[in-house]
Formats: C-alpha cells, sequence, structure tokens
C-alpha cells in the first residue's frame, strides 16, 4: 500500500477526538555530513476525549520503535501508525529515520558545489512533517513544540523559537530550543549548516539573516536592503493587525535547492536564488521585498490563525499575497507594488481563470493530496486581487478593524472563511454574504465594457457580474496626435446588476478606461468603434496602473483570439518606450518576448522578436533601464550583428555573458570555449546551472540528450532552475530535435509527483513543452495525467489550455 493522504473526514474526526498538549522533538543530523540520514525521536503528549477510542499518527519515515503509554506499537505500510484503545492522558514516543534526504519530501540535504559543505533544510506545507517525524499532521492539531537539535560541531542549527541553549558535545552540539506557540505541524522548522550570519537589532526585534559560505559576500551587499524591508513590514502588519508580531527574534534563512519561500513561524526559509549573484534588477528587488512581505503577513494569517482545513489554503495564501502588496505600497519604497503586479500574476491568473483548470477561490476540499493542486494562480493572485477588490468594497479603515477583531478573537487558534467575513461585516456594516458567495464560491471573470448613447455611458457586463466597485477613468489628449494623455475624471461605480449607468464623466473624452486604478478583477474591452485607436493610445495614459490596465486587456484580446500577436506585441512594445515606472519594464519585456516566441504565427516571430529586440536598444540608452534592457536583448537578439553589440555592452558583466551565450548557442555558435572559461571565472557556486543551459539551448542532438537525461531523469538541477533550463531547452525551430522529449514527457507523468508538492509543480509544467507539439499530442497529456495525483493533473490541465490557445493563435484561427 501506498502513502496515505489524510482526508478531511479522518481529519474532523481525529481532531473531534484529540486535543495534542505539546510536541517534544530530538533530532540527529550527525550523519549528514557523511551520509544521508536524519534521525529522529518524537514525544507526542495528548488528551483523548473518548477513552478506549482509536485513531492513528502520521509517520511516512522508517519506524525504528513506536510505543503508546510504553506499550509497542505495529506500524501501518501506509504511513501511519495505528493508536488502538487510547487513554484519557497518552504519552506517544516514536524513533525514526528519514534517508530519502536527496530527493524525498519534508527535508533535503544539499551539498554546496562550491566547497563541499552540506546543508539541511525542512519544509513542510502541506503535510510533509510525517515524512520526517511522527505527528498529527493536519493544520487544526496546534500545540506548542520543543525542538532539541544534535548537529555537527561547525554547524548552526536555526529552528522557529529561536535563542536555544547550546552545549559542545565534541565533534557535536546540542541546540535546545524553548517552546514554540501552540503551531501547526507545517508551520515548524529546522535548518542547519555552516552558515555565513548576520544580525541586527530593530525596534525590539533581534533580526537574523543566514547564507552558504560561499554566498556570504552576496547576503553582506543585500543585508541592509532586507533588515530595512523587515523593520518595515513588521511595523505595518503590527499597527494594521493592532498586533505587534509577539517574538522578539525574527530569522530568514537562506538555503540551496530550495523551491520558493516559507513562511515558518519565527524563521523563514527562502531558496538562495532570491540573493542574485549580479546586481539585482528593480523588478528582483522588488520581488524579494514582496516575498518577503508575503511570509511575514503569515505570521498573523497562518501561524497566529490558521485555517482549520485546507479548503481555507485561500485564508493563508490569498491574504498574504493581498497584503505584501499592501504593505510594500504603504510601507516601502516600492509603490508602484500593485502595478507590478497586474504586468505578471493577474495576467496569468486571468489566462488560468477563463481554462478548464479554473475553480473558485474557496472549494471544498476532499483530502491533503487535492489541497496540494490549488497553490495557484487562483488562489494567489487571483485571491490577492479579490481582497483588495474586498478592501475597496468595505472601505480600508473598516478593513483594518475587521482585521484587528479577527485577530483579536482568533490569536492562536483555528478558523473558517466564515470567521474572516463575519468580522469584516461587522467592522463593514454591510453583508458580506452575497459577496462571499459570489466572489469565493464562483470560477470565472467578470468582464465588462462600456455603451455610450449621446452623453450617456453605461457599464455592462457579459453575464451576471459580482457585486463590486470599481473604477473608470477618462483620459483626453493634451496636445496632437502621440502626445500624453492626461486623466479628465475618475468615477467609481459600484456594480449590482448586469448594467450599470457611470455618471460624472466628462462629456468628451479620447478614452475611457474600464477598471481604472485596477480596484477589482475583471477583464475589460474597448468597445468596437475605438477598438484599433486603444491598442494605439494604451502608451498614451499618464500612469503606471492605468497602462496596466489597458494591456491586460490587450492581453485577455489575444489569449481568447480576439487580438493577433501582432497587435499585442505593437502595444506593449510601445508601452516600454513610454513607460516611466522601473517595477513593469522587466515584466513587460518578458510579455513582449513571450508574445514573440510563443504566440506568434512561425512566418511572423522573427519579425516581433526583432522589434522587441530594437526596443531593448532604445531602453539601453538610459542608464537606468540599461541592465533590463541588455537582458532583454539576451533573449531577442536576431544575429550576430545583435550579439556583438551586446558582448560589447555587457563588459565584465558575467550575468549577461552567460544570457548572451545562451541566445548565441540557440541561434547555432559555437560556444564551447567561452563557456568553459566563464565558467572558469564565475565565482557563483551554481555557475554549473547557467553553463548547463547554454548547453540546453544548442540546436544539437547530443547536447539536448545530455541535458534531458540530467534535468529529467536524474533530476540533477536545483528545483529554482527547473524553469531556467526548460526554457533554454524547449525553443522555437527546433520542433525536429525536441520531438522525441514531448513523447518522454508523457511517460514520465506518472513520476511527476515524486519528490513533494513543489518539485511536481514545476517538472510538470516546465516539462510540457509548448513546441513540437499539436492539439492531439495536449489530449495525449491530458488523458496520461487523468490518473496522476491531483498537482500533477491540475497542472498538465492548466498548461496544455494555454499552450493549446498559442497553438490556436500562432495558426490564425483562435
Amino acid at each position: 500500500m501506498g502513502i496515505r493522504s489524510l482526508t478531511r473526514g479522518e481529519a474532523e474526526r481525529r481532531a473531534a477526538l484529540l486535543t495534542v498538549e505539546r510536541y517534544d522533538v530530538e533530532i540527529d543530523l550527525t550523519a549528514l555530513p557523511t551520509g544521508p540520514e536524519i534521525r529522529c525521536v518524537s514525544t507526542v503528549t495528548f488528551t483523548c476525549h473518548e477513552p478506549g477510542a482509536g485513531t492513528f499518527v502520521d509517520c511516512a519515515a522508517q519506524v525504528k520503535n513506536a510505543t503508546l503509554n510504553g506499550t509497542a506499537l505495529t506500524p501501518g505500510d501506509d504511513g501511519r501508525i495505528p493508536l488502538p484503545a487510547l487513554a484519557e492522558h497518552n504519552v506517544l514516543r516514536v524513533e525514526s529515520v528519514q534517508s530519502d534526504t536527496a530527493a524525498g519530501p519534508g527535508v533535503h540535504r544539499a551539498v554546496d558545489p562550491a566547497d563541499g559543505e552540506v546543508y539541511v533544510w525542512t519544509s513542510f506545507e502541506p503535510d510533509e512533517a510525517r515524512f520526517v517525524w511522527a505527528c498529527f499532521d493536519q493544520p487544526d492539531l496546534k500545540a506548542p513544540h520543543a525542538f532539541t537539535v544534535t548537529a555537527p560541531a561547525a554547524w548552526t542549527v536555526t529552528s522557529n523559537s529561536g535563542d536555544a541553549r547550546v552545549e559542545n558535545l565534541g565533534a557535536s552540539r546540542r541546540w535546545t530550543y524553548p517552546d514554540t506557540p501552540p503551531l501547526s505541524v507545517y508551520n515548524t522548522v529546522v535548518n542547519a549548516g555552516p552558515f555565513h550570519e548576520i544580525r541586527r537589532e530593530a525596534d525590539g526585534h533581534d533580526l537574523g539573516l543566514y547564507a552558504r559560505r560561499s554566498l556570504a559576500e552576496v547576503l553582506d551587499r543585500d543585508a541592509d536592503e532586507i533588515f530595512t524591508l523587515t523593520r518595515q513590514g513588521l511595523a505595518f502588519y503590527g499597527e494594521a493587525f493592532a498586533m505587534p508580531f509577539p517574538q522578539r527574534r525574527y530569522d530568514q534563512v537562506f538555503m540551496p535547492e530550495y523551491g520558493g519561500a516559507m513562511e515558518n513561524y519565527g524563521c523563514v526559509t527562502w531558496s538562495d536564488a532570491f540573493l542574485r549573484r549580479s546586481e539585482p534588477t528593480p523588478a528582483e528587488r522588488e520581488l524579494l521585498a514582496l516575498v518577503l512581505l508575503h511570509e511575514m503577513a503569515h505570521m498573523w494569517f497562518g501561524n497566529i490563525v490558521t485555517m482549520r482545513w485546507w479548503d481555507d489554503l485561500w485564508l493563508n495564501e490569498a491574504f498574504a499575497e493581498f497584503a505584501c502588496h499592501w504593505a510594500a505600497e504603504g510601507a516601502t519604497r516600492y509603490t508602484d507594488a500593485w502595478a507590478s503586479h497586474l504586468a505578471g500574476n493577474k495576467l496569468r491568473a486571468y489566462l488560468a481563470d477563463q481554462g478548464p483548470a479554473s475553480h473558485p477561490v474557496h472549494q471544498p476540499i476532499h483530502d491533503v493530496a487535492q489541497a496540494a493542486s490549488i497553490f495557484d494562480s487562483i488562489t494567489y493572485p487571483k485571491g490577492a486581487a479579490v481582497l483588495h477588490q474586498l478592501m475597496t468594497y468595505v472601505g480600508e479603515d473598516r478593513f483594518r478593524a475587521g482585521m484587528a477583531a479577527y485577530f483579536a478573537r482568533h490569536a492562536w487558534g483555528n478558523t473558517s472563511l466564515q470567521d474572516l467575513v463575519d468580522a469584516l461585516a461587522e467592522a463593514g456594516g454591510r453583508d458580506l454574504d452575497a459577496w462571499r458567495a459570489a466572489w469565493l464560491e464562483r470560477a470565472g471573470t467578470d468582464r465588462f465594457s462600456l455603451e455610450r448613447e449621446g452623453e450617456s455611458v453605461t457599464l455592462v457586463a457579459a453575464g451576471t457580474p459580482r457585486p463590486q466597485v470599481l473604477a473608470v477613468g477618462a483620459y483626453r489628449g493634451k496636445g496632437g496626435a502621440g502626445e500624453a494623455l492626461e486623466r479628465a475624471a475618475l468615477v467609481r461605480v459600484e456594480v449590482t446588476g448586469s448594467r450599470t449607468p457611470v455618471t460624472g464623466l466628462p462629456p468628451a473624452a479620447d478614452v475611457l478606461l474600464v477598471n481604472d486604478d485596477d480596484l477589482t478583477f475583471a477583464t475589460t474591452r474597448p468597445d468596437p468603434a475605438t477598438r484599433d485607436v486603444f491598442f494605439d493610445m494604451a502608451a498614451r495614459l499618464p500612469m503606471a496602473v492605468s497602462r496596466g490596465v489597458a494591456v491586460a486587456a490587450v492581453w485577455d484580446m489575444l489569449i481568447t483570439g480576439e487580438a493577433t500577436a501582432a497587435e499585442a506585441g505593437r502595444c506593449v512594445t510601445a508601452v516600454l518606450s513610454a513607460e516611466t515606472s522601473d517595477a513593469v519594464i522587466e515584466p513587460y519585456l518578458d510579455l513582449a518576448a513571450n508574445i514573440a516566441e510563443l504566440w506568434a504565427p512561425p512566418a511572423e516571430r522573427a519579425g516581433l522578436t526583432a522589434a522587441v529586440a530594437a526596443t531593448c536598444r532604445d531602453l539601453a540608452a538610459d542608464p537606468g533601464r540599461r541592465q533590463v534592457a541588455l537582458r532583454g536583448l539576451a533573449r531577442t537578439a536576431t544575429g550576430p550583428e545583435d550579439l556583438e553589440w551586446l558582448r560589447a555592452q555587457a563588459g565584465d558583466d558575467v550575468d549577461l555573458r552567460w544570457r548572451a551565450l545562451v541566445r548565441e548557442a540557440e541561434l547555432g555558435g559555437d560556444v564551447a570555449a567561452e563557456t568553459a572559461l566563464l565558467l572558469e571565472r564565475d565565482p557563483d557556486p551554481d555557475a554549473g546551472v547557467r553553463a548547463l543551459a547554454v548547453r540546453a539551448a544548442q540546436p544539437d542532438a547530443a547536447a539536448k540528450a545530455e541535458v534531458w537525461q540530467r534535468l529529467a531523469v536524474d533530476r540533477e538541477v536545483p528545483v529554482s532552475a527547473v524553469g531556467q533550463i526548460a526554457g533554454a531547452f524547449w525553443r522555437p525551430g527546433q520542433d525536429d530535435l525536441l520531438a522525441p522529449y514531448t513523447r518522454l514527457y508523457l511517460e514520465s507523468i506518472p513520476r511527476l509527483h515524486v519528490g513533494g508538492m513543489i518539485p511536481a509543480m514545476g517538472y510538470t509544467r516546465y516539462l510540457l513543452s509548448p513546441y513540437a507539439v499539436d492539439a492531439d499530442y495536449l489530449d495525449q497529456a491530458r488523458q496520461a495525467s487523468a490518473e496522476a495525483p491531483p498537482v500533477v493533473r491540475t497542472t498538465v490541465l492548466e498548461r496544455s489550455d494555454a499552450i493549446a490557445r498559442m497553438l490556436r493563435t500562432r495558426a490564425g484561427t483562435a
């Protein structure tokens, strides 16, 4: 029997039966410098409300010994240990060993290629703690955790509660941590290794940063920025929620071979890919700020107050994604955070929400395996936009008051969606039941357009819209053709039906922009009479968020077959030429290149790519845009002239040289010698990944075979770099070389879930080719994934729908 996934019914029965008093977890890491094993002893003290009843504890590690109240237990073969005949008061003790620390879930042993040093991290969302030690692995059985960790003497250990008592044991040291507050097991963490550490005091908090030693210089470079953002975020959330972060110590640990970031209470774990090896671009700096603020928001929404079951995952992820943009604009220098959200993640959400993998923000979740499939664009960016709309709908002051009441009422407990809605309804003074049903329990995206009849303007919804407040902006030209527009009026409209009169607009306006200021989650259309003018005028709008709303409309017309790639590409490159916000330059360059590569018919691809390359050259003349523009050119260079100019501009910039080499390799250049030289001089400990990307891009059968083996079969590539290598591997114009690997992908689908949720999502998405495939192939991929775990099945469904839209647009049949 395989490892079983916990069902909602099982979790409810176990939660009704048990109260967990505490966890005492002893962890032995001393074997990891030379071997794979982590050894644990988990002692769980708990009460049973029906003495004599039975249940089970989760443990998917190898069980060496297990006793309940001193009586030996026999583990099952399904990741569970049966617990029969419970007493009123119980002590469970389980000794376990996990030796799958290279590719298994829950815990990972990474070896730094720079110096051979070993680092280990744990990451438990949604239910991967059970792969490391015995626990009741569900969010509503919260309890204090006390960790005792024995590690090699040269290592530093980090965990949730911060200040450990450290004892020297000769070749090892023992770290004994004070009890955590009551936490769900998925919010706990242990990280260890010979870290480079930086600490700083700020507003009464003891802040710590950690990274592997080979990245010490990079961490030192970024430390001031990270500490500043941490201080700003703690202050903003403490005030907004009327509850300061209750622990003095707050650590952030950057780990190798880690995917994304995780909000472990008081000790956030990051992928050290966020420590950029070259000087970060504005978009990269903003991304670090947003991720930092996202994970910090979870201290309140996820740790202090935790969802009862995974159907309220959005209470964690959507809220944190909303809050990070709210905090960035309100407390940091990243005041265009909502504009960049619109330019990137929100566009992906619009695509996902109109496809077969769309789902309500809040939906029933049968088991944890299904929960792993909704860490997606609906839960994150759409959920964030929905909460942004909710704050608009009730008003920010009342929203803050409702959140403060929510945290005061439910601190250190578990909640459901209704608890949050009730708190906001009370503070906002309006019934939110209709809002909740429409926004959280219904999938899909509203679409709005305007009708003009004389001086009368009506907002028209396609179908029955959700209750919402949005804005209509009126713009007119300041001067002649091509001059910037100015906003003449901004009118807020509360939508309650399919047709809503819009009053207060000036009688003459060149452009009326629906959803100006981006207050809601809805797609829009210009009226047919001004469609072509709208494409041309998007670049003339005066604010980043307004231009973003126009680009979003054009994007939605592209993905639904109402605009061509040429029209969309021209619009985005025009916006780039006029853009004043550094926050959106990089996502728009990426969008323009994607339109050219992925959406354009083959006969038009070269021309659109050349237009993006020309835009990059123009932008490079601005010193503030130079780095981003040259990166864009490295992706879109059209031939030797562009590459030669790019190399001259790059100078000693190792990052740009790697990017140019990938493009040169794709175009058939001989790059072997330069790759070897660059690999020698690059100080990045992960420079081998950059060299593999060069190899992946080559239109060469032997190179493709080698990269596929290392990427998809041996899984040598860090999970944070899978998208980078796959993006270099699947290139337009290489269909004959790529076709064999599209078949291998189909064969690999039954194994794509191996390693846990984050690798499953990454490998499933990035190994599905956008080239050398057709509609029949995509049907085969969907059929092959029908019996796969939900995280794989849903990712295939979403990605295949996007590729199908690309194929139709390329063929001109959308």
